[in-house]
């Protein structure tokens, strides 16, 4: 099947360092009991999975002109992703993530790229204009990118992460979203939100619940399933962007809501698998 998905967003490169608990706010010694780095960033783990699930992808992003830009571009271009990067945001972002074994996250963020000025343009445009869906992701450098593609027609994707539902931050990308993603880490009770989103235009919305499973609505109706079981969870990160990615493959293919939650789910679990950002990469 053809997929052709245009990503804006950001990416980094990550170290990560799993201790047996998140440290406390005192000074205190902690001993790793492992640490690595790799690709991070939002909208590398969705390219990352959905070149792995067969899509071909564009990604529009901001890295510097630094030994962190290079490993992470060479990284996504190994894996089948399309760049077109803008490598004058100065120094390519970087976090610090300190994991616990159930997946809780404390990221520190390290480095930040410039925002690049100007409206988009150029050959991404070109990209751009030929997506089937366009995922806008949660960055200042990709806000321009939302227009962009309304403008043009293009279904928006978002995915808005632990949104609250009224800060104003993110508002841009809810208003322009044909489909909207996020967590409830923000959202006890996320289906009011889910519902609100479809009520003003989109066509659907859902939340990822962690070992709940996830929750989406659409004009139909509400739709819950449980998560797919893991018999070892490897690492959480990017697990989030591996259902986003699930979704959007198995949608495109024409599957109904509960059909492509179910294949988001899967990604997911394979991915909790796996110490890459994607199955299959480490």
């Amino acid at each position: 099947m053809s997929c052709r998905v245009f990503i804006a967003g950001p990416v980094s490169y990550n170290q990560i360092v799993e201790l047996d608990a998140l440290p406390e706010p005192r000074p205190q010694m902690v001993v790793a009991r492992r640490h690595w780095c790799t690709v991070g960033g939002t909208s590398a783990g969705k390219a990352l999975n959905l070149a792995r699930l067969g899509a071909e992808v564009a990604l529009r992003t901001v890295v510097g002109r630094d030994e962190p830009g290079t490993l992470v571009l060479d990284e996504l271009r190994r894996n089948g992703v399309h760049l077109f990067a803008d490598t004058d945001g100065g120094r390519t972002e970087q976090h610090l993530n300190l994991m616990d074994p159930a997946g809780g996250r404390l990221s520190i963020y390290l480095d930040l790229p410039d925002d690049p000025v100007g409206p988009p343009a150029g050959t991404a445009l070109t990209a751009l204009e030929a997506a089937e869906v366009a995922v806008i992701d949660l960055a200042t450098h990709a806000r321009p990118w939302l227009a962009a593609a309304r403008d043009r027609g293009i279904p928006v994707w978002v995915d808005l992460h632990d949104d609250d539902g009224v800060g104003s931050w993110r508002a841009p990308w809810r208003v322009a979203a044909s489909a909207v993603f996020c967590n409830d880490d923000k959202l006890p009770d996320p289906e009011p939100f889910l519902r609100a989103m479809v009520a003003g235009g989109a066509a659907l919305a859902v939340a990822t619940r962690g070992a709940r499973g996830a929750i989406g609505v659409d004009a139909a109706g509400v739709v819950e399933i449980d998560a797919v079981p893991v018999e070892k969870v490897v690492d959480t990160n990017g697990a989030g962007d591996a259902f986003f990615s699930g979704f959007l493959v198995a949608h495109l293919a024409g599957a109904n809501l509960r059909q492509a939650m179910e294949a988001g789910a899967e990604q997911a679990a394979a991915c909790l698998g796996s110490s890459g950002l994607a199955p299959g990469l480490e």
